[in-house]
C-alpha cells in the first residue's frame, strides 16, 4: 500500500523513533524497516506460497505471505496480519516459529514458520495475490532455481532455506 508507514529501525531491529512513508524518496541511509513473512506448513508437510499481483513490484512472481510492518507493530504482529490480509489465513502470535532474519538493503526480512492452523481455508485478496499454490518445500528451492519466485526471495531461501528445511517435515 503507497503511503503506508513503517518505523525505521537500527541493523538491531530497534525502533529509532522516526518513521518512513511508503514511496517517499530517499529512504535514509543505514537505517531499515521490517518486513515479516510466514511459511505456513500443513499437517501433510506441504508449504503455502503466493503469486503476487500483476500491479505489484515482481509482478506475477511467486513468494511466502509477507509484507512491511506498519508504525507500532512487532515483526509478530505484522506477520499475523499480513498473513490474514492476503491469504485469509488466522495465526496466533505465539505460533509463529522463528526461522531467521536477512539484513537487506533498506529492510529487516523476519520469516516465521506456522504448523498446525486449525482452518485453511484461503480467501486471496486480489489486490495482492492473484493464485496460491501448495507445494513441497523443494519446490520452493526449485522456483527460486528456475526464476520464479520474486527476486528478494532468492537471496532470503540462500540465506534462511537450509534453516526452513529442518523446521519443515519431508
Amino acid at each position: 500500500m503507497d503511503g503506508e508507514l513503517w518505523d525505521l529501525t537500527d541493523a538491531a531491529g530497534t525502533p529509532i523513533g522516526r518513521t518512513h512513508r511508503r514511496g517517499d524518496p530517499e529512504f535514509p541511509q543505514g537505517l531499515f524497516h521490517v518486513i515479516a513473512a510466514v511459511c505456513v506448513v500443513r499437517d501433510d508437510g506441504l508449504v503455502l506460497i503466493t503469486q503476487r499481483a500483476a500491479v505489484k513490484d515482481y509482478a506475477l512472481m511467486w513468494e511466502f505471505p509477507a509484507g512491511s510492518a506498519l508504525t507500532g507493530e512487532t515483526s509478530r504482529q505484522a506477520a499475523v496480519r499480513e498473513l490474514g490480509e492476503e491469504t485469509g489465513l488466522r495465526a496466533d502470535e505465539d505460533a509463529l516459529e522463528p526461522v531467521g532474519r536477512v539484513v537487506e538493503a533498506e529492510a529487516l526480512l523476519d520469516l516465521y514458520v506456522v504448523h498446525g492452523l486449525a482452518d485453511l481455508t484461503l480467501a486471496l485478496d486480489p489486490d495482492e495475490v492473484v493464485d496460491s499454490a501448495w507445494v513441497p518445500l523443494d519446490e520452493v528451492f526449485r522456483r527460486c532455481d528456475d526464476g520464479v519466485m520474486a527476486g528478494p526471495w532468492i537471496k532470503r531461501m540462500a540465506i534462511l532455506g537450509d534453516t526452513l528445511a529442518e523446521m519443515v517435515p519431508r
